[in-house]
């Protein structure tokens, strides 16, 4: 399948690496301590050769590694790398949507508790104003970085398994991955939020199959993230404009989008895209604890369930 040329994205280079269902899923496993093969297979409900397609290619971008904890242990283990590890911002961001937006009894039980001592609220803010990073607020221009990029295509078709069915009691933003858990479709989420709404702009950006891209839009509207509205009566057509459920990603967006800047520049061009706040400094989100509104780190963080503190990797 040929290769596509887009616009340097450092979101597009982090999908391309960890934007796929099972990849995620593996990470939220990981991170819970459910690190052995058949460990992630049973918790998943994820086929034998899909789970060694994923954790093979998450070695190969650096994102796991594998080891054998003991000489003679027949089974390896699976942990975080520091790249991974700092994928923890978006997966807060991805509990606060989650938390908005769906009825998950899972998460319902669970509370975030932080080093200060309160459970808390993990916040996207500015790291210039302390203001909350709203997408409305974020204008954009290119960087240094601003090239082209070739894309790998290898297109998925959606997964039919949904996510509902994965049997995991762990997975907390499983409606989250659901959505951004295919590249093409996350993809276009992204292009919305620099103001792109009709098919043929997206087509430009993003020059998949164009079957392929009427079905990732027709999931987004089902899914509530965009809204067709008509912009033409003769013949009718509509462009997709993101609701209120579909802003409100924004904050996981812009976590993965510094993540890519940081681990996904292998030429070391420097950033695709500079953003800018309303407050007129230059973006950099950064994600607070809402009692204390100090930076929230991974080692400062405790999971309780039901009141009782919950093992994590």
């Amino acid at each position: 399948m040929p290769d596509i040329i887009t616009r340097a994205s450092s979101i597009n280079r982090a999908l391309d690496q960890v934007g796929d269902k099972w990849c995620l899923l593996i990470f939220q496993e990981v991170f819970w301590g459910i690190n052995s093969f058949n460990e992630m297979m049973d918790a998943m409900g994820v086929s034998r050769g899909v789970l060694s397609n994923r954790l093979q290619w998450l070695q190969e971008v650096g994102c796991l590694r594998r080891e054998t904890e003991s000489e003679g242990a027949r089974r390896p283990r699976y942990h975080l790398t520091a790249k991974s590890i700092e994928l923890y911002d978006a997966a807060l961001m991805a509990i606060n949507w989650e938390r908005r937006w769906f009825s998950n009894p899972e998460l319902d039980r669970v509370e975030l508790v932080h080093s200060c001592g309160n459970g808390f609220v993990p916040e996207m803010r500015c790291s210039a104003c302390d203001r909350l990073v709203l997408a409305d607020e974020v204008t954009y221009a290119p960087g240094p970085g601003a090239t082209r990029d070739i894309r790998e295509k290898k297109v998925r078709r959606r997964s039919s398994i949904s996510i509902n069915a994965v049997p995991s009691q762990r997975a907390l933003y499983k409606n989250l991955i659901n959505i951004v858990g295919d590249r093409w479709t996350a993809n276009l989420v992204a292009l919305a939020f620099h103001r792109l709404s009709r098919f043929d702009e997206f087509h430009r950006e993003l020059p998949v199959a164009t079957n392929i891209l009427s079905d990732r839009l027709r999931f987004l509207v089902d899914e509530g993230v965009f809204e067709q509205v008509p912009y033409q009566q003769r013949p009718v057509r509509h462009a997709y404009h993101l609701t209120d459920k579909g802003r409100d990603l924004f904050p996981w967006f812009l976590a993965l989008l510094q993540w890519g800047d940081k681990w996904c520049d292998p030429q070391q061009q420097g950033k695709p895209m500079l953003l800018t706040h309303a407050c007129g400094q230059p973006l950099h989100g950064e994600v607070r604890c809402s009692e204390c509104r100090q930076p929230v780190r991974a080692h400062e963080v405790m999971f309780t369930r039901d009141g009782e503190e919950l093992q994590t990797a």
